[in-house]
């Protein structure tokens, strides 16, 4: 097995983010056509943010630190 590298995890994380903005819908309807909607959302919001995440490992600890504060008016990656 290869060295872990965090920042290799971090891209994966982008990619699945990008995935599930990609991913079409299933021929579903109704009620769980809305469950496969919020799911996307939801796994799109969890895959976004560890995707932003800054990753550090030291001495085996992973730490990933996503920054959640509200940007000011005008400012953009």
């Amino acid at each position: 097995m290869s060295e872990f590298n965090p920042e290799e995890m971090i891209m994966r994380f982008r990619e699945r983010a990008a995935a599930v903005r990609r991913r079409g819908l299933p021929p579903v309807e109704g009620p769980d056509r809305q469950r496969f909607l919020q799911a996307a959302t939801i796994d799109f919001q969890d895959f976004a943010m560890l995707g932003d995440a800054s990753a550090t490992l030291e001495d085996g600890i992973l730490r990933l630190e996503i920054d959640l504060r509200p940007r000011p008016s005008g400012v953009s990656d």
